[in-house]
């Protein structure tokens, strides 16, 4: 049986809602990666140091559920 639209919508929501707070553990343990890779590209001394502090000051947002419902209903919808 075919899902509405709405349904849809609330399956999505409670998805990412369950995944919300292991979406932030995942994001913060790929932060060394990220240097990591950034490192091996060949970029100069002051651009790497710059990216590594900007990974380092950077905090994961949860995600606005109610947004991304919005957004996906306008995005289907068209």
């Amino acid at each position: 049986m075919a899902l509405t639209l709405d349904q849809m919508v609330a399956k999505g929501k409670s998805k990412l809602s369950a995944k919300a707070s292991v979406m932030k553990s995942n994001y913060d343990a790929a932060k060394s990666d990220m240097k990591t890779s950034y490192s091996e590209l060949p970029f100069g001394p002051n651009t790497t140091a710059a990216y590594n502090a900007g990974i380092d000051a950077a905090v994961y947002r949860t995600p606005d559920v109610e947004k991304w419902a919005r957004n996906w209903r306008r995005k289907v919808s068209r």
